[in-house]
């Protein structure tokens, strides 16, 4: 199914608690909904969103809401994944609400939300602006959860669907120079395991996808390349494809790449071990 990109809509138009469109068949989500549904993806213009929505394009059967901040950008990833487009900045009041209300009225229900949208910001934290502050906690935890706050009764009452939220290992064990980041994907993490709990029986899953280092425009935008050599990037596409495995296996947790599930396992058994070896080679 496709559409005409960039169809932004304002107002407050159908309310997200609406029942699904006429004609639109009633179907669980979750594994049973990888053949294909309605899902809305954020930070779509770009990087890991950018890699799910082509993904979700090529498995086939899904119409598709797509968000991000560049609508040039957007446009031309709705173009080659036959979605529609809704470029908007997700921070204040009343935007996960307008952007819920697009992606039903747009494609009837919605199966899967992956939620994308991010930034960074690198340096020291004793000169990190109040803004800079505000913006990375507005941007990676308030605008997603008021977003999944939206959509969670729907999908509930619906009887199935997945919400897909995008980490980072800097949450699980805090990086250099990246506290206030490391603080707000690290309040993702928990927020899943949370509400993972509420939405036992319900037919809703969710999952935290925790990416390491990922080959995106992520790190030239938050102020400070990526000056590694370990570990080494990976493609935006294999995060898309663990995304893919966490929708088709109903999976609560993916790690990418898997091995770095390690360094939190080695700080939740010895911290004190962990804290030496990260403030040596960290």
């Amino acid at each position: 199914m496709s559409h005409a990109p960039s169809r932004v809509r304002s107002g407050s138009g159908t309310p997200v608690e609406a029942a699904a469109a006429p004609g639109v068949q009633h179907r669980p989500g979750g594994p049973e909904g990888a053949a294909g549904g309605g899902a809305l993806v954020t930070g779509a213009s770009s990087g890991i969103g950018a890699a799910v929505a082509r993904r979700l394009a090529a498995e086939g059967g899904w119409r598709m809401v797509l968000n991000g901040r560049d609508r040039a950008r957007l446009d031309e990833v709705a173009r080659g994944t036959s979605a529609v487009a809704y470029p908007a900045d997700l921070r204040g009041p009343g935007a996960g609400r307008r952007l819920a209300e697009f992606a039903l009225e747009s494609v009837g229900r919605v199966d899967l939300l992956v939620a994308g949208a991010g930034v960074g910001w690198a340096g020291a934290f004793s000169s990190m602006p109040g803004a800079a502050i505000d913006e990375v906690f507005d941007v990676n935890v308030l605008a997603t959860l008021h977003l999944v706050r939206q959509l969670l009764p729907h999908m509930i009452r619906q009887g199935g669907g997945r919400v897909v939220i995008i980490g980072s290992l800097a949450g699980t064990v805090g990086v250099r120079d990246e506290a206030v980041y490391s603080a707000a994907k690290a309040a993702l993490g928990a927020f899943a395991d949370a509400v993972r709990y509420e939405l036992r029986g319900t037919g809703v899953g969710i999952s935290h996808v925790v990416p390491g280092v990922v080959d995106t425009p992520f790190f030239d935008r938050r102020g400070v390349p990526y000056r590694r050599s370990r570990p080494k990037p990976v493609p935006a596409g294999r995060v898309a494809d663990a995304v893919w495995e966490a929708v088709v296996k109903g999976r609560d947790e993916v790690y990418v790449p898997g091995w770095t599930r390690v360094p939190g396992r080695v700080r939740g058994a010895a911290p004190g071990l962990y804290r030496r070896l990260a403030a040596r080679f960290g």
